[in-house]
């Protein structure tokens, strides 16, 4: 196999690194095929095992409760692993667990690692199950403690040989050799089909055992941003968790980065990725709306919250901010208001007669009491929200922006009114159909902020349609 490597295993509280801790470890390292050391610990992981951990190991609190923690045994681990290859069942586990416990006492830990999982398909692809109980049936290697450290070890050392004397030395070394040039992929993955993914721009889609996505992503180059989630060693929840779902992969090219980012948000917000926050929308936006005449003067500084689906083409441009939810509106607000002085009664967010109480404490003008002119106010109010005013549509129709791939000269349009993302074309033969097509308006804040950002970068290639 490796000329220098050690097979280690590790008993943990449950599955994630960043909340879970190491309860025992255990290791044989090898040298030109030869045992050289071997060595096991009980760790105390300074929190509680659950009842179900504690069942699956046999490993409680009371064995435990006397044992060295991490960090009284990091030394000790590093000299035994010193300038050795890591090996693992699901290495990925255990590495995303050292990695984590070493950054717990501010040291970083990296080592070269190989896949005994990714070893086992390797060298026998035709069966589907290569966990540790699978070897154990299939060759029938013995094993003294199932889900002890020392006990999946020396199953792993068993396999092993049982590999080397199957199939020959050479099979072996081929094998090894292999993985040791790939990524860490998840277990279950394919990993064929990252030699298929393409260096371009796009968005990709990861799934688990059925239809709905996992995890949707956008990258200028799709291939190297897909391995670069396998190569995080697990230093994110969310990344733990998808490598132990994820079964297939799929993606869909673009132009390029715009078109990504597009197609993204439109994907997620479709889609409902369990592992997208961000762009999922989980609740309304609402927003601050000021009354104006026809000329667009403000009646009045009485302001009003309108919700999502109350904004239209024709009073974009008396809206103020986007919001999640009423209480972040009101905060920002409040924080307007107490900044520039502001009556909190004239713009809607206090009710009574008289003066307001802010204004006697001098943090309002006193329109409240006939102290400053109403005009007045309602034109410093204006002054103050006009960073947070949304834009109306500047241009008299469609609009398409060009965008091309500068290698693969993959080209699409993509094609707006009124804020609203319509298409992204690759055949000038669909142009016609959307030109005539009339918009149905649906606010979107992510394409709103898109294509604002779109719009002010230089040599951008502008239609309008």
């Amino acid at each position: 196999m490796l000329n220098h490597y050690v097979l280690l295993d590790l008993e943990t509280t449950g599955a994630t690194p960043l909340k879970d801790r190491i309860t025992e470890i255990a290791l044989i390292r090898y040298r030109d095929g030869r045992e050289v050391d071997r060595w096991q610990t009980l760790v105390n992981p300074q929190c509680q095992i659950p009842e179900f951990i504690q069942s699956l190991t046999g490993i409680d609190m009371a064995m435990v409760e006397d044992a060295p923690s991490f960090e009284q045994v990091a030394k000790e681990l590093l000299v035994r692993l010193d300038d050795a290859v890591l090996c693992a069942h699901n290495v990925r586990f255990d590495y995303g667990f050292l990695k984590a416990e070493f950054k717990r006492i501010g040291m970083t830990f990296q080592r070269k690692v190989l896949c005994t999982v990714k070893l086992s398909r390797a060298l026998y692809p035709e069966f589907t199950s290569h966990s540790l109980s699978a070897l154990i049936q299939r060759y029938q290697l013995q094993c003294s403690q199932r889900h002890r450290a020392m006990g999946d070890v020396e199953v792993m050392a068993q396999f092993i040989q049982y590999a080397e004397q199957n199939l020959g030395h050479l099979a072996l070394q081929q094998a090894v050799a292999g993985l040791s040039k790939q990524t860490v992929l998840p277990v279950g993955l394919d990993a064929a089909i990252i030699d298929d993914i393409p260096d371009t721009s796009g968005v990709y889609l990861f799934f688990g055992e059925n239809d709905l996505p996992l995890y949707i992503g956008k990258s200028i180059n799709l291939r190297a941003r897909v391995l670069s989630h396998f190569q995080s060693d697990h230093r994110s929840t969310k990344e733990m968790r998808i490598s132990q779902e994820i079964k297939h992969i799929e993606w869909i090219e673009t132009a390029g980065e715009f078109g990504a980012l597009l197609l993204e948000s439109k994907l997620v917000k479709l889609k409902q990725p369990i592992y997208n926050r961000q762009l999922r929308r989980e609740r309304q936006l609402c927003a601050w709306q000021l009354s104006t005449d026809a000329q667009g003067a403000a009646l009045s500084s009485r302001l009003n919250l309108v919700r999502e689906d109350e904004i239209r083409p024709d009073n974009l441009g008396q809206l103020f901010g986007t919001f999640r939810s009423k209480k972040q509106a009101v905060e920002v607000l409040r924080a307007l208001a107490e900044q520039h002085q502001l009556c909190l009664k004239a713009i809607g967010l206090e009710s009574g007669k008289g003066a307001c109480f802010a204004h006697q404490i001098k943090r309002c003008k006193g329109v409240c009491c006939g102290k400053e002119a109403a005009e007045i106010h309602t034109l410093r109010l204006q002054q103050a929200l006009i960073s947070l005013r949304l834009k109306s549509w500047p241009y008299p129709g469609k609009i398409g922006i060009q965008e091309v791939h500068p290698h693969t000269l993959k080209s699409q349009l993509h094609v707006f009114d009124q804020w609203c993302h319509l298409a992204s074309l690759e055949d000038e033969a669909d142009l016609h159909e959307i030109q005539q097509t009339e918009t149905t308006f649906s606010f979107d804040l992510d394409t709103y902020k898109l294509l604002i950002k779109q719009l002010k970068k230089p040599n951008l290639k502008l239609l309008m349609l």
